[in-house]
């Protein structure tokens, strides 16, 4: 009787689980936001040149990681140029529910309990920093949380398990990551070997010759990626001096608000689940031990050591911390589970909520917002550019959000026409999309109100002729 109620659970929590996936779709239609156009137009720029190590914006060599592009390229060949923003969107997309699913994998095995792993996955999906921004969102982000969280996972298991070869998984995962985006990729890793180090068993696994070869490749990835690279050593600088850069100090009073706004600003971001987590564990202080502590204890120790330097770091946003969001799920899931069937279906109540609520947002509030603010404007003024500039030579010098979003929806109408770059110093004849009515770039011919954005299109030489340049 209790296992065939368990079954009859576990397949109403795939449902919820199920939903939560699909309630994510709706954002591929949806326009550009922040600075999603960057990898549009890097892998666009990279598609067109075919230089496939160099990430190249405005024709520029940015100096990031390629990863995400050579994913974006073919998917993006497939629905074609003018979609371009639904290939990176459904990479993005299916890189959270990657994983999901290996957060449910990892539940599975630490506990072998079906219904605990779907109810740790259902938590994570239903997370709202996840369902409703950068689990969908064209960043590489939730791409280079897979690698690293896969990473983890595996190793976990590995040292478990005794599973050798999963060391090699990590190896590639975590390569994977750096390639995707940063050097920080080995901070999540690295923390992660040093906690599962501090168990008995999992360190004579960790010291076996298998796991050191394995980690041995780890520490050669970036020796071997960047001997690559043209310029390799400056791109390895430059991904240093980005993180370095978040280190600087702002004012005492400025950093003390930090201090205190970041753990708020997590714990806001993570609701549901937060609210479950705490309200139960509150509830349920006095509840039986959980029989198996170490894994508890492991995930909570591996989230709050990644935590820390992002807490303590001067600057940085909480979407830095998505490697680690399934291990906060899983420690929220622990807590929900100790306290009973009744908390499940509690928890179980308040997800479903939050999946509808999903997709009213995705469906309704999101679509109202960029038609009438910010996000449709976008498409309208790239259309209007095109239609000025005609067969006129045409470049962008506007790298703000603004800028890339416009010039991205130019270069996908265009296609396959080569895409914007960077207006060299000499150019006699052409249009410049730039972020002010800077004289030595050309004359103005509109300025653009893009919500609190100005943008102006500047032209020269025979362009202003037919352009109509404002007096």
């Amino acid at each position: 009787m209790l296992q065939t109620m368990n079954r009859s659970q576990t397949k109403d929590l795939l449902w919820l689980l199920l939903f939560a996936a699909l309630s994510m779709l709706p954002a591929l239609n949806l326009y550009y936001i922040g600075e999603e156009a960057i990898f549009p137009i890097t892998s666009l720029e990279m598609r067109q040149n075919g230089m496939w190590m160099i990430q190249h914006l405005y024709g520029l060599d940015v100096r990031h990681n390629p990863l995400f592009n050579w994913m974006i390229i073919p998917v993006a060949d497939l629905v074609g140029w003018a979609h371009v923003e639904w290939a990176a969107r459904g990479i993005t997309i299916a890189a959270t529910w990657g994983s999901a699913a290996i957060l449910g994998w990892l539940g599975l095995r630490l506990y072998g309990e079906a219904r605990f792993a779907v109810f740790t996955a259902l938590l994570y999906l239903t997370f709202s920093d996840v369902m409703m921004y950068h689990g969908w969102l064209a960043y590489v982000d939730p791409l280079f949380a897979l690698f690293i969280f896969a990473a983890i996972a595996a190793l976990w298991i590995g040292c478990k398990e005794q599973r050798r070869g999963l060391f090699f998984v990590a190896a590639f995962s975590i390569s994977a990551a750096l390639l995707s985006k940063a050097f920080t990729a080995y901070v999540f890793y690295f923390a992660a070997v040093l906690v599962l180090g501090l168990q008995r068993d999992y360190r004579r696994m960790l010291l076996g010759k298998t796991s050191l070869l394995a980690h041995v490749l780890i520490l050669a990835m970036p020796l071997w990626w960047f001997s690559l690279l043209p310029a390799g050593g400056a791109q390895s600088g430059r991904m240093l001096d980005e993180i370095i850069a978040k280190l600087a100090l702002p004012g005492i009073l400025e950093y003390l608000q930090r201090l205190v706004s970041f753990p708020i600003e997590v714990w806001i971001g993570l609701l549901p689940g937060t609210a479950l987590g705490t309200y139960f564990w509150l509830r349920h202080r006095n509840a039986d031990a959980d029989e198996q502590p170490q894994h508890f204890r492991t995930a909570l120790m591996i989230a709050g050591l990644n935590f820390l330097p992002y807490w303590l770091a001067p600057h940085g946003g909480m979407r830095y911390l998505i490697p680690i969001y399934p291990l906060f799920a899983l420690v929220l899931a622990r807590l929900v589970w100790r306290a009973g069937d009744v908390a499940i279906r509690t928890a179980a109540r308040w997800l479903t909520a939050a999946i509808a609520l999903n997709f009213i947002v995705l469906l309704v509030l999101f679509p109202y917002y960029q038609s009438h603010y910010r996000g449709e404007n976008y498409q309208v003024t790239a259309r209007e550019i095109i239609k000025i500039a005609k067969d006129q030579q045409l470049y962008s010098a506007d790298t703000r959000a603004t800028g890339l979003n416009v010039t991205a929806y130019i270069d996908q109408a265009r296609y396959p026409a080569p895409a914007l770059i960077w207006p060299p110093q000499d150019f006699a004849n052409g249009y410049v999309i730039a972020l002010s009515a800077d004289e030595t770039l050309g004359k103005v011919v509109k300025k653009y109100q893009l919500l609190g954005d100005e943008m102006y299109l500047l032209c020269r030489g025979t362009a202003c002729q037919q352009g109509k340049p404002l007096e």
